[in-house]
């Protein structure tokens, strides 16, 4: 009788532990051979001089370490990866302050909250491309609707994406006009779970609207505003269609970023060895820039 209860009792106790793993089961594989296999390939062809062109019917020769010394003395990489890290933290830093000032005053109405929310969204619900050649067609110097705008009040026009004062400017208008959004929506959700209380509480106390914004409100979505900020330096640190479409990378390499950068002279040129080199660097590149903002936020 002692050993029936003991299987019985057994019994439930395994599988309660082996059935969440059967359900993980499905979504590891398709991790693994989504992420983890490409993410070996890319790191396996890093060390060689793989080029389809060259190597399409036979096997590539390693080199070790010679596209990461290439790279590394390639002065366009360097400005690419300058130019990367400057456009993500500006970037980040606008579209977080923004995109939370806008959270607050939309939390802020009475009345029209959806509508609001709902205008709000549009522009990060387009495609990039499409964000970017609508941006292209306003501020081209020939018939853009935004020049001829500046003309008629007599202010000077520009040659937006081609001229070194303003192509980098620009995009980065651009790419934070499409993002708030993003950041508004993580916000917003954060702020619908503040409670009114402590509000109330607040106003009792004396505290006017800043006080209760720096010790009500920033302390109670702390954490959303951690994880918002760390998805858009990761998804900032990718930049490429914008690039691609509005400068090509130009002028005079001011808007290359490390994904146009590699696409120029990995991709497009089939060299898939030098390619891989430099995408292990941007990853590598995306790790410390997280793992740093990530200690900074937890203290």
């Amino acid at each position: 009788m002692k050993s029936t209860a003991l299987r019985s009792n057994r019994a439930p106790h395994l599988g309660e532990r082996t059935f969440p793993r059967l359900m993980l089961a499905p979504t590891l594989v398709v991790m693994a051979v989504l992420t983890a296999y490409p993410l070996i390939f890319t790191f396996f062809y890093s060390f060689t001089n793989y080029n389809y062109l060259k190597h399409a019917n036979k096997a590539s020769d390693f080199i070790l370490f010679e596209n990461y010394i290439d790279l590394l003395q390639d002065g366009y990489f360097r400005q690419a990866v300058l130019n990367t890290i400057k456009f993500t933290l500006l970037a980040v830093v606008l579209e977080v302050l923004l995109g939370l000032l806008v959270a607050v005053f939309i939390n802020s109405l009475k009345r029209g909250q959806k509508v609001m929310r709902t205008l709000i969204l549009l522009p990060y619900l387009l495609p990039a491309v499409t964000v970017a050649l609508s941006w292209r067609m306003m501020l081209s110097p020939n018939y853009g609707i935004i020049n001829q705008f500046l003309e008629g009040l007599g202010l000077p026009v520009y040659n937006w994406f081609m001229d070194t004062k303003t192509a980098f400017g620009t995009v980065l208008l651009i790419d934070v006009w499409q993002n708030i959004p993003f950041v508004f929506l993580l916000l917003y959700a954060s702020l619908q779970s503040v409670s009114h209380d402590q509000y109330e509480a607040a106003r009792i106390d004396g505290a006017g609207v800043i006080q209760q914004f720096f010790y009500v409100t920033l302390p109670n979505i702390k954490n959303g505003l951690a994880l918002c900020t760390l998805l858009r330096i990761i998804d900032t640190f990718r930049l490429f269609e914008k690039v691609n479409i509005l400068t090509g990378g130009g002028p005079a390499g001011t808007t290359s970023t490390i994904t146009q950068y590699l696409y120029t002279y990995g991709i497009k040129n089939l060299n898939f060895g030098f390619g891989s080199a430099g995408a292990i660097v941007m990853t590598l590149l995306v790790l410390i820039l997280s793992s740093f903002y990530i200690k900074r936020a937890i203290q």
